[in-house]
């Protein structure tokens, strides 16, 4: 990345304010571009460096959402003519879009943050998943930033127009758009989004053409594609980690690695959002605290069997909703037991501490 003004990196009076604090100590803003296995790389006013995060914020960070992530403005100073840059903190966000994290410890993974837009970037070809798609919507929703899907590869489309019709219908008010890297279709309307200054974040799975997309807007190569499989369009996963670019409009894109599966993380009021039409009729249910899975009187059920209501979007609101309530569960247990861990260190070092003064022989 070139050298650019803050301004054109998407600064603005918000992260100026929360900046105030910090200009005092001899800290510079800076905003995260990079993120590779711990590695970070920022710009700043003078230019783009290697960056690394001070003890004590690793410190003081409860857990991996605390850390820095790309699209984040820190607190850093510069050192080392310019060559490296000390993160000392991480400045409010505006919006932050996260997942749960791989394996079996129930935390929060920020994928990007200070998002205006996040675009859930869909195949047309063998990749197109509605099931999928809403997952993602439910994940964006669930931000301060604006979903919108992306229906890729609209050239390898058997119906395009179908596709679109069927997306639309479960996107509940999210702007639907269908483009093809290759043909240049709907480019024109996704290039019209990303005016200067706003920051969008591209999610999906391998394989549905985010890399291409970035490139075809950009004008030039930025990203490595490689093809994907005929049979069942997966991908190569050519995007190794996250990164920030800035475009000729002037918008900004974040790129992200494919995910095989986004879990959800914190998502109850994005569901909410992005299933809103079956949360509009939650009220006329017979029960106040209606499942919508076997309860007499529910409103919800009886717009599916009147055909009011698409099943198959029923039931992913049913298995999103399942979903959402076993991890809050988990997560409040999880949490328990580290401040039952914490405490008891706490209690041993008191005790330890107390040994030392008062049992001396």
């Amino acid at each position: 990345m070139m050298e650019h003004s803050l301004a054109q990196l998407g600064w603005n009076r918000t992260f100026e304010a929360a900046m105030a604090p910090f200009v005092g100590q001899g800290f510079e803003p800076a905003r995260v571009i990079a993120e590779h296995r711990g590695a970070y790389r920022v710009a700043t006013a003078t230019g783009e460096m290697a960056a690394e995060v001070t003890g004590r914020l690793m410190h003081l960070a409860e857990d991996r959402l605390d850390y820095p992530v790309v699209g984040d403005w820190v607190a850093a100073a510069v050192l080392d003519q310019g060559e490296l840059a000390v993160i000392h903190a991480v400045l409010p966000r505006t919006s932050v879009l996260a997942r749960k994290s791989a394996g079996r410890k129930f935390e929060g993974q920020a994928i990007a943050a200070n998002v205006d837009i996040v675009f859930v970037v869909i195949g047309m070809d063998h990749n197109f998943n509605l099931n999928r798609m809403e997952r993602y919507l439910a994940a964006a929703a669930g931000t301060a930033a604006r979903p919108v899907a992306l229906l890729s590869k609209s050239d390898l489309a058997p119906d395009a127009d179908a596709a679109l019709r069927s997306a639309a219908g479960r996107s509940q008010g999210a702007e639907v758009l269908a483009v093809s890297s290759r043909t240049g279709a709907g480019m024109e309307r996704l290039q019209a989004l990303l005016t200067e200054g706003v920051t969008a974040c591209f999610i999906g799975s391998s394989g549905v053409g985010k890399s291409s997309i970035i490139n075809h807007l950009a004008g030039r190569e930025l990203l490595r594609t490689a093809e994907v499989r005929e049979g069942d369009s997966r991908g190569r996963h050519t995007t190794t980690h996250r990164e920030l670019f800035l475009l000729p409009s002037g918008g900004i894109v974040i790129d992200t690695p494919g995910m095989r599966e986004l879990g959800l993380w914190d998502a109850g009021a994005g569901i909410e959002r992005a299933f809103g039409d079956i949360e509009a009729l939650v009220p006329a249910c017979a029960f106040r605290d209606c499942t919508h899975r076997v309860e007499p009187g529910c409103a919800v059920r009886d717009a599916v069997e009147r055909g009011d209501l698409d099943r198959d979007r029923y039931e992913s609101f049913l298995k999103l909703g399942r979903e959402q309530e076993h991890l809050e569960a988990k997560t409040d247990w999880f949490k328990l037991q580290v401040r039952k861990a914490h405490g008891k260190s706490i209690a041993k070092a008191v005790k330890e501490l107390y040994n030392m003064r008062y049992n001396k022989t």
